[in-house]
């Protein structure tokens, strides 16, 4: 991943992502989360297939049709505040590729029905929020990735927004990181205080391509 071709098309994937999650809030404010999402699906699936910096390698874009989403549910969107619970607290991330990856934690966030999540900063170059998820169907056939999803990175261009400084937090929004599908990719995947023992059917589930 070293070489310039490489790296201008992973700044050009994340100028993208960055512009995809841009258009997702404003659509949100709208009043239409469920069309934001519909957006969304349409443009990451447009990404997967024909960018140069997809996770999918040739072949599977080659038989790619779209990533395996589930419908939206408004009942798994919140709009939280942050808690100082576990605040100050760090979390060094050892991955193959990037070296031990620092966070720091924010505070917690409570999810009426789903449960708690902490929330983490990144301390390195750039930093950025940072919220991983891992729900009791992690690793289940026709479930969620077994490693986890995130649903916040914000240095990387997800970023849902707040309302009325409150954290916007949809789990319709939960995407697998790029390892899950090309190992190449280094991603930090939840701890135990960003694992869920609630079930989460929404969001991109995970499928082989």
């Amino acid at each position: 991943m070293s070489n310039p071709a490489t790296a201008l098309n992973i700044a050009d994937w994340r100028r993208r992502v960055f512009e995809l999650y841009r258009q997702v809030r404003e659509i949100t404010e709208s009043g239409s989360p469920s069309l934001a999402h519909a957006h969304w699906r349409t443009e990451r699936d447009r990404l997967f297939k024909g960018h140069p910096a997809s996770p999918l390698d040739a072949n599977a874009k080659a038989q790619f049709s779209g990533l395996t989403v589930a419908g939206y549910q408004p009942d798994f969107r919140f709009e939280v505040d942050i808690n100082d619970g576990g605040a100050g607290q760090t979390m060094d991330v050892p991955t193959g590729t990037d070296g031990v990856v620092p966070f720091e934690r924010l505070g917690t966030v409570e999810l009426d029905g789903v449960g708690r999540l902490a929330l983490w900063r990144l301390m390195s170059y750039g930093g950025g929020l940072f919220l991983p998820v891992r729900d009791s169907l992690a690793g289940a056939p026709e479930g969620t990735y077994g490693g986890g999803r995130y649903l916040l990175d914000t240095v990387k261009g997800s970023d849902l927004g707040t309302r009325d400084s409150r954290l916007i937090i949809d789990f319709n929004f939960a995407y697998n990181p790029s390892c899950a599908y090309d190992e190449q990719w280094a991603c930090p995947l939840p701890g135990p205080d960003n694992r869920l023992e609630a079930a989460l059917p929404v969001g991109e589930m995970y499928a082989q391509y």
